[in-house]
């Protein structure tokens, strides 16, 4: 096709062609994937080369179409396609036509309420018989009640949290064919083939249970109650029979006593002629009534049937008397169900055609519109009232929710209700007031409504690739996203609205990798691929500073990360960590236009294996260009210890860091890719080499390093009034004290051999102590557990925790039924009380360490894993929590920034929806469309075990079977000698006398993972090994007789044990 490019620039013909022709490629390959996936459904299909997934689904999109098809796009077709394989999209959807062609739609991104099928409660109660099924269920709004009724005569009236409050068992052989509630009587009204039962469900009297009006004339189908509050004494019902008729029936109170039949003997319920009653009826339909209504709103009822002529009918009572004609709606092969909005003032009917059509209630000649998808007839439906959703059932159990007002589809689901056959009838009632939506078949089932953002279309993005950078601006309350195209967007916290963004903030092409905000909000700094700095004004988004471009720029000057040190109008200052593994400072100040670099720290550090500790030599003249690190210098040629076995280089793929400037001391953390942590502490002029020694370096890398300063710490540092000169006075006097002997190291090296400064810790830790007070100060803080540590996030989804002097002090593992996966993000809140983690799985993990930090040498102070949640399907890349508002920031590769609840994990939204924030509600439960998990609350136990009692068999007692051989019984004397021998053998059976065993099944993994099932066997005394009596007596003769003369008293101990 490439080749005819430049022939057809001329031909429209044969553009339309080949247009054609990519098209019909293009459907055939949807029916292909179409038909893969109904194979793999029904567990026919087996995999081939020929296998169809997205990959190859976007090449060969991408290859018919070119770039006239956008990623987002071709991805929201394939998941439409996935999600439902019986609505296949329209091919103009590839190319972003939904929006266009449906213009009333909702936007992709809606919040929607949806049932949640995987929440279903089950009412498994003794509401049914055998072979039963619930013809119908009533709620009671204003009492709180639930009534059901089955086919064999089970009445039952739950009250609140569906508890069984009453229950009677009808003694008719006739089958009950629907039920509703007296408001005004408080009775409850089941009509039967030919009588109607009214139920006093407050009756605790034995004698009778309610009435039964009998006999009906015809088979009675159907029953509800007009809902008229103008008398309470009295209350109106409709019935529809299956000759097409239906009922009105007005009963009183009075009726009860006037109107009762003389009956022979007492029975379940008093009998009520029916020939008493006056029951006004007329002939609405031509074949049986399958359902009746009355809308209070619109003051009428409603009447359906099979009957395609008039198949439904609504008007007012009065025409059931006065024979005027109604209003009737004809619909091909009648109408089994229908349903009213309020909201919408819409009548919604369904029946055996499969067609749900929705009708204007004055309007009976054309349906307002109609909502296509059911494969089979639909035998009821229900409406919500205050979503204006309308849920409908068809006879193969499937259930369909839609959108009256766009006309939408908004979820199907299937439900297996253990009746083999199609249902013709099957209730079903939604409850408003809670988000409830009421089931029944032979048990009921009850399916909460739960608000979700429902994207039909597309996943939920902030940006359209993938993110790389999430920043929080505590000042401003403002959130900082950058993604991969090099496009910064600035968001409201509060609400989610998007405040300004900048493009190409780096150049055309040029990824923005990773940015830091000063602490007082005012500066931002990026970092780029190309190895370019920029100093912006966060609130106008102006650039003020650069690094310039190197002039041998390549993918080694990439930036991983920047830390902002020093930010004001005169001077900036930045930290920052290239892919090659180096770290630099930046700077720049109201002199100069550009930045520059100012400090470099060493990439390779030689570290003894036994002892990995380097002394370093620091330059005390640097500190006067720039007065945050001074420059190192190793005195030893890196080059030379490459074969040395007694030393080791250090990594050189160093993939994070950190910086550390608190009272007594300036830190430095790197994390590499094989595990190893070097923590330069410019105090103690000094580098250590962290790292588990019994661990493989494949899974140990580093993904991320973060220190912890408690909040005394914390505290202590903002009460000091001058803390930056004593530090930097300190650290003048250590470089002073190197800067001698570096000096003659270097005259050394250069007339001898290369020196090195290495020290074992023991040699050095006495000196170091008497010269610099600070660092007597730090080991106090030490000891007391307010020394700040190191938290490290592993490849092998732990996290370690290491003190500043390089002891590893604790080590965690995230306690999830799903694998975590590695982890990648830390961060803690402001008070360092709460460490959040985040992983490539998409999972964030809470921890709580307030009294870890306090004393962290205190056993009983542990580190609590508190909350777990998947926030995403693809891997974090950042995260933050806000305290005041008490939510958790995530951003991910999938190109979304979500909000969460900081202590329930509930999701609020994501940056870049239609709709505000409701930061404070946390009452509707939420989830984005690719995460079905809800958050998991863990909770510490009290104890580590839970014990078991392990049941054993009982043991002969031979004792207890002496005593009762011992015993003659009358059965002996019988002659009954082994039936004697057998009862006393049983009944010398007990328990065995031992100890119990026990198990002890291990709920946390520290209490133990190998040895958690074994049995523990406890022995209260050791058990001694004697030797026989008869044994004891020989050597006791024995030693008796060689020793008589010495013990004469031996020979009266024998003759006593004689």
């Amino acid at each position: 096709m490439s080749g005819k490019k430049g022939d057809k620039e001329g031909c429209p013909a044969l553009e339309l062609i080949d247009f054609n022709n990519a098209l019909e490629q293009f459907q055939n390959l949807v029916e292909k994937m179409i038909i893969q996936k109904t194979k793999e459904s029904s567990g026919l299909y087996t995999k081939d080369n020929d296998e169809r997934d997205y990959e190859k689904f976007y090449t060969t999109t991408r290859t018919l179409f070119g770039s006239a098809v956008k990623d987002q796009d071709i991805q929201a077709f394939f998941r439409k396609v996935m999600r439902n394989l019986d609505e296949r999209p329209e091919w103009l959807e590839i190319f972003g036509c939904f929006r266009r062609a449906n213009g009333g739609m909702s936007s992709t991104s809606k919040e929607s309420m949806v049932l949640l099928v995987s929440e279903k409660q089950q009412i498994t109660h003794s509401v049914v018989k055998r072979k039963d099924v619930i013809k119908g269920i009533v709620k009671v709004p204003l009492l709180h009640l639930t009534v059901t009724a089955s086919q064999k005569g089970v009445l039952t009236v739950f009250r609140k949290q569906m508890k069984v409050l009453t229950t009677i068992n009808i003694e008719d052989t006739a089958w009950i064919t629907g039920c509703d509630f007296l408001p005004n009587l408080k009775y409850v009204v089941a009509v039967t083939e030919s009588t109607i039962i009214l139920w006093d469900y407050k009756s605790k009297e034995s004698k009778s249970d309610g009435f039964v009006i009998k006999p009906m004339k015809n088979c009675l189908l159907c029953v509800c109650t007009v809902t008229v509050a103008d008398n309470l004494a009295k209350d109106t019902i409709l019935m529809g029979d299956d000759k097409g008729y239906v009922y009105l029936l007005t009963i009183t109170s009075d009726d009860f006593i006037m109107k009762q039949s003389k009956a022979e003997k007492e029975a379940q319920f008093k009998v009520l002629d029916a020939e008493s009653f006056d029951i006004p009826k007329r002939k609405l339909h031509d074949d049986w009534v399958g359902k009746i209504k009355y809308f209070s709103a619109l003051k009428c009822f409603g009447s359906c049937s099979t009957d395609s002529t008039n198949s439904f009918v609504l008007d007012d009572i009065k025409r059931l008397e006065d024979h005027l004609p109604v209003k009737e709606f004809s619909v091909p092969k009648g109408v089994n169900a229908f349903t009213y909005c309020g909201k919408a003032k819409v009548i919604v009917t369904g029946g055996n055609d499969r067609i749900l059509r929705l009708w204007n209630p004055v309007v009976n000649f054309s349906p307002m519109g109609k909502l296509l998808g059911h494969k089979h007839s639909i035998v009821e439906i229900v409406t919500n009232e205050k979503d204006q959703h309308v849920i409908s059932l068809s006879c193969a159990k499937v259930f369909r929710v839609w959108d009256i007002q766009t006309l939408s589809p908004l979820q199907v689901f299937y439900e297996d209700h253990g009746t083999p056959e199609e249902m013709n009838s099957f209730p079903m009632v939604f409850d408003n007031d809670h988000g409830l939506l009421f089931t029944g078949s032979d048990v009921i089932d009850i399916y909460p409504l739960a608000n979700v953002i429902q994207d039909s279309k597309e996943l939920p993005q902030t940006h359209e690739k993938s993110l790389n950078v999430l920043l929080y601006n505590r000042a401003f309350h403002q959130i900082l996203s950058i993604c991969t195209e090099s496009i910064l967007k600035v968001w409201d916290l509060e609400t989610g609205s998007q405040i300004y963004q900048l493009e190409d903030a780096h150049g055309l092409n040029i990824e923005v990798t990773c940015a830091a905000i000063e602490r007082n909000g005012v500066y931002l700094a990026t970092g780029a691929c190309d190895g370019t700095v920029k100093i912006w004004e966060f609130e106008s988004g102006q650039e003020i500073k650069a690094l310039p471009l190197a002039q041998h720029s390549n993918d080694e000057h990439r930036m991983l990360k920047i830390v902002y040190l020093k930010a004001n109008e005169g001077q900036h200052a930045v930290i920052v960590l290239e892919q090659r593994g180096k770290i630099k400072i930046i700077q720049g100040d109201s002199t100069q236009t550009d930045l520059y670099v100012t400090w470099v720290l060493p990439e390779i550090v030689p570290f003894p294996r036994r002892n990995p500790v380097v002394y370093l030599s620091l330059k005390p003249a640097s500190l006067k260009t720039q007065d945050f690190f001074p420059e190192i210098r190793l005195l030893c040629n890196t080059s030379c210890m490459k074969n040395d076995t007694e030393t080791f280089l250090s990594s050189v793929d160093i993939r994070c860091f950190d910086v550390l400037k608190v009272e007594g001391g300036r830190l430095i953390a790197t994390g590499s890719a094989n595990g190893e942590i070097n923590l330069w502490d410019f105090e103690s002029a000094s580098v250590k080499c962290l790292r588990k020694t019994t661990e493989d370096n494949q899974g140990s890398g580093v993904n991320a390093i973060l220190f912890l300063v408690h909040r005394i710490s914390s505290s202590r540092k903002r009460s000091s009034q001058s803390p930056t000169p004593s530090v930097r006075s300190d650290a003048s006097a250590i470089a002073e004290q190197k800067g001698s002997s570096s000096d003659q190291h270097e005259k050394n090296a250069e007339s001898d051999e290369i020196n090195t400064e290495i020290k074992t810790a023991e040699e050095t830790t006495s000196c170091k102590d008497t010269q610099n007070p600070k660092m007597n100060e730090q080991l106090l803080k030490a000891r007391a557990g307010l020394s700040p540590l190191l938290a490290s996030a592993h490849e092998s989804s732990c996290i370690r925790l290491w003190s500043i002097q390089g002891n590893l002090m604790k080590e965690l593992l995230p306690f999830s039924g799903c694998p975590s996966g590695p982890l990648t993000v830390l961060c803690t809140d402001i008070f360092t009380k709460i460490l959040l983690t985040g992983s490539k799985e998409g999972y964030i993990f809470r921890w709580n360490m307030a009294s870890f930090l306090e004393d962290s040498r205190n056993k009983k102070n542990e580190i609590k894993e508190e909350l777990c949640w998947r926030a995403h399907a693809a891997e974090v890349v950042d995260l933050f929590i806000e305290e005041e508002k008490n939510v958790v920031v995530t951003a991910s590769i999938d190109s979304s920034v979500r909000v969460w609840h900081a202590r329930i994990g509930y999701y609020f939204g994501y940056f870049g929806q239609a709709r505000k924030f409701e930061l404070t509600d946390t009452s509707r439960l939420i989830l984005p469309s690719d995460v079905n998990d809800f958050s998991a609350i863990i909770k510490e136990e009290s104890k580590h075990t839970e014990k078991k009692e392990v049941l054993y068999p009982l043991v002969l007692d031979r004792d207890k079977l002496k005593s009762l051989t011992g015993s003659p019984s009358d059965l002996e004397k019988a002659g009954h000698e082994e039936a004697v021998h057998g009862f006393k053998f049983f009944r010398a059976l007990a328990p065995e006398k031992l100890q119990h065993l026990e198990t002890f099944e291990f709920v946390s993994k520290e209490a133990g993972a190998v040895f958690g099932l074994l049995p523990i066997y406890e022995l209260e005394h050791p058990i001694e090994v004697s030797m026989p009596n008869s044994l004891q007596r020989i050597k006791a003769e024995k030693s008796g007789h060689k020793g008589r003369e010495k013990h004469p008293d031996s020979i009266e101990d024998l003759s006593q044990d004689k």
